[in-house]
């Protein structure tokens, strides 16, 4: 009788101890590593920038990304994709933007119109004229762009980066790619954007609404992604959208492919660089 009673007394105490440690795996998979730079207190701040000084920007837009996608989709796909990034190397993620300028803009009585406003002239797979598309609220002049970049990596620089990847947008991207000598000149700082030895269609953000952007949105922002939005003839080509079709190219498994590749090889990149940095 004794010896069944410590055991069920043992079998009792195993019981909580499994039940505890359960508790700890869950808590310990819900606690987030905190890589946004607005989260971080001074010293949190200070021990991921001695860490890893690579300081991670979202070009964002607000902006018609299709029926399908939110506005905001090019600072949504940069962030999340950022923030898993700086998780596998270190670094900090900047704040996204929502403002930049575009390929081609253009005022038509008193009225600007501009990126996937205008077009055909804007694209060939374009099915409209000139309008307004619904939302799309970000543009400034290269020039207002060019002063609040310099502003941006005068004061990374400052508070102690070595590089900058910047990323997201179509236009802000290549505007970084055509800056990165000018930003090592003035600020001592390896500036870089990542559209760079890509493979086949795994590059990062490479199309507007079509099949890259769609399926990058499915893997990270699942819950934002409308699909039933999209015309259902697939001869009908959607509003304001260039790239591959979505309807019949997207998915969630290509979108991990793509940010699954484009992060081991950013990492590589960003690891190259850094011995740059000795100290």
């Amino acid at each position: 009788m004794a010896g069944k009673i410590y055991s069920l007394k043992t079998h009792k105490i195993m019981k909580n101890v499994i039940y505890c440690l359960v508790l700890l795996i869950l808590a310990s998979c819900q606690r987030k590593e905190k890589v946004l730079y607005e989260e971080l207190t001074p010293a949190e701040f200070s021990a991921r920038l001695a860490d890893c000084p690579v300081a991670y920007l979202p070009l964002g837009t607000i902006e018609w990304h299709g029926n399908h996608l939110p506005l905001g989709s090019d600072g949504l796909q940069s962030e999340e994709f950022f923030k898993r990034l700086a998780i596998e190397i270190g670094g900090i993620v900047l704040p996204k933007l929502f403002i930049g300028p575009d390929g081609y803009d253009t005022l038509i009585n008193g009225k600007e119109y501009y990126g996937m406003d205008c077009g055909r002239i804007f694209s060939d797979q374009c099915t409209y004229e000139i309008q307004q598309l619904t939302g799309s609220a970000y543009w400034v002049p290269d020039s207002t762009f060019d002063i609040m970049m310099n502003g941006i990596m005068r004061q990374l620089s400052r508070a102690g980066f070595k590089i900058v990847v910047a990323h997201g947008h179509g236009p802000s991207t290549n505007y970084i790619g055509s800056h990165t000598q000018e930003f090592k000149d003035r600020y001592n700082l390896t500036v870089m954007n990542c559209w760079n030895n890509d493979s086949a269609d795994l590059c990062l953000m490479c199309d507007h609404a079509g099949a890259n952007e769609t399926s990058i949105m499915m893997y990270l922002c699942p819950k934002l992604v409308k699909m039933g939005n999209l015309p259902q003839d697939i001869a009908t080509w959607p509003l304001g959208m260039m790239g591959k079709d979505p309807r019949t190219h997207a998915s969630k498994a290509y979108g991990k492919s793509i940010v699954d590749f484009e992060i081991k090889k950013m990492a590589a990149v960003i690891r190259k660089n850094l011995h740059l940095y000795p100290g």
